[in-house]
């Protein structure tokens, strides 16, 4: 079960997420569970690994409004990394497959909390 001590834990601003959310602790721990199951990490990632990278803009840069709302720290950085690569179009040489593994690897220990 997800609490606002667990995340925390893993290192969201968990005062400033529920200062968002009306310091309403239970609307905000609502809205970090749908922020969890939001469909842009999977629009992202086809996107990455196809190399289209104006949808892959658009679901980074959705997940970046929805994860710093929510103050989710952990996630949001590697998101406004990829965010802004994406933006500037970097080349080739910009990894967007590591930054991805980061982003799904925060995902991932988010998830578990919530378990």
């Amino acid at each position: 079960m997800l609490t606002v001590e667990k995340l925390k834990a893993f290192g969201a601003n968990t005062a400033e997420g529920v200062a968002r959310c009306v310091n309403n602790e239970a609307f905000y721990l609502r809205m970090v569970s749908k922020a969890m199951s939001d469909a842009n990490y999977g629009k992202l990632e086809a996107a990455i690994h196809v190399g289209a990278k104006a949808p892959a803009f658009e679901a980074a840069h959705a997940l970046k409004g929805v994860l710093g709302n929510l103050s989710l720290t952990p996630i949001l950085e590697p998101v406004m990394e990829i965010t802004e690569l994406l933006r500037s179009r970097a080349d080739a040489n910009a990894n967007y497959e590591a930054i991805l593994e980061r982003i799904l690897m925060k995902k991932r220990e988010l998830d578990l909390l919530a378990q």
